[in-house]
């Protein structure tokens, strides 16, 4: 199938004002100008995109798609397992419903790909994926990459949850020393598996270390394959995240920032990359109180790399190109909005090879457009999920 006759914007280098999309087998196989197709007869099939503009499928960068599911109430909610403030061992995979009605409206609206996981109860709350928002009503086909990332939550949201539950934590002391005390748990179990398999085959062969699930589930984050994400709106809860990356040497992500203006150049000597949002939100809670639209356009501007996120179901999944909209208004350059909702998370993410811009080899998502993608008066023409128009 080939789109022909489009504005091509890539999210590279190059860009194509009259261009073309060729796809096979639900990957995108050529893309180009159309001087390069000489001798071009179009088929039935074939999509003809004269005035319009193609742009690579939209990514959040984070959200609770499925977990929470739409108009259900404690028989949907499935993303906060609060009865245990450190649950690095739970998945995501687990929790969420394809089904949910949700996914639809986000792939109709051009969101093709979510990351995706739990809620901020725990300090340490489980795993996160990588999916797309259509196909298989069998979450397993829908799979990018599983982990993503590990969830870590500072702040209030775990003071709130547990302060009646005669539990720590009730402080950001007690936050901080139960993530502290899970990750020493998990190098010392890592030092101990690296022991006993540089030990087979030896005379001093050593026993193997009982199993551990939660330290089992860091040590892909030990092994810097998957980053942390921590949920951190004040500055101080910031700069708590980046004293526990570096004290344990893993790699970080900051969920939400709101305070992340407040200490830009902090963040870019830090080499910090965040994921700023929801933006189209109220200052609900303390921690909120210097929310604003313009932070994205300020971390940007210091050169701290920039995602955008609805946290859906705070704000639904399908209002993610308005987020990015708003974020515009806020100051960020246009371009670095579409970047924000397409390249940037897809690089945070891990997932880069497969979607995110539009190349050759990659995923056939295409949201193609007659209107702007960042007005709230415009939606798609035509969305495609790996190859099928949905």
């Amino acid at each position: 199938m080939y789109i022909y006759n489009a504005s091509v914007i890539t999210m590279t280098d190059k860009d194509y004002n009259n261009g073309f999309i060729l796809i096979e087998n639900g990957k995108i196989k050529a893309v180009g100008d159309m001087s390069e197709l000489i001798g071009f007869t179009p088929s039935a099939e074939d999509i003809n995109a004269e005035g319009k503009t193609a742009y690579p499928g939209f990514i959040d960068a984070h959200t609770h798609i499925g977990a929470w599911e739409d108009g259900l109430a404690f028989e949907g909610d499935d993303g906060n397992e609060d009865t245990d403030p450190s649950t690095p061992h739970l998945r995501a995979i687990d929790m969420i419903n394809p089904c949910d009605r949700c996914f639809e409206e986000a792939a109709k609206a051009g969101v093709t790909s979510v990351v995706c996981g739990m809620g901020s109860a725990n300090p340490i709350g489980g795993a996160f994926i990588a999916m797309k928002t259509a196909g298989s009503k069998r979450i397993d086909k829908r799979i990018i990459k599983a982990p993503v990332a590990i969830k870590f939550a500072l702040g209030e949201n775990p003071k709130n949850v547990y302060k009646d539950k005669d539990t720590a934590p009730v402080t950001r002391m007690a936050t901080a020393a139960i993530i502290r005390e899970q990750l020493y748990k998990a190098k010392r179990y890592l030092e101990d598996m690296e022991e006993y398999e540089n030990s087979i085959g030896t005379d001093e062969e050593s026993d193997r270390p009982e199993y551990d699930a939660k330290c089992e589930a860091l040590l892909p984050l030990l092994r810097h394959e998957i980053p942390a994400h921590f949920h951190a709106h004040r500055a101080d809860d910031i700069f708590t995240a980046i004293r526990l990356a570096k004290e344990f040497d893993i790699d970080y992500v900051i969920i939400h920032a709101t305070e992340g203006h407040l200490i830009a150049d902090e963040l870019k000597e830090d080499g910090a990359r965040t994921v700023v949002g929801p933006i189209i939100s109220e200052r609900c809670k303390p921690e909120l109180r210097n929310h604003t639209i313009t932070t994205a356009a300020e971390l940007n501007k210091a050169g701290v790399p920039v995602c955008l996120c609805t946290d859906h179901p705070v704000v639904p999944e399908q209002y993610l190109p308005l987020c990015a909209g708003l974020a515009v208004r806020g100051g960020l350059d246009r371009k670095e909005a579409l970047k924000a909702i397409t390249v940037y998370p897809a690089e945070i993410a891990g997932i880069a090879d497969r979607v995110g811009t539009i190349e050759p080899g990659k995923d056939a998502d295409i949201v193609i457009y007659s209107g702007d993608p960042l007005s709230v008066a415009d939606v798609p023409d035509i969305v495609i999920a790996d190859g099928r128009i949905i």
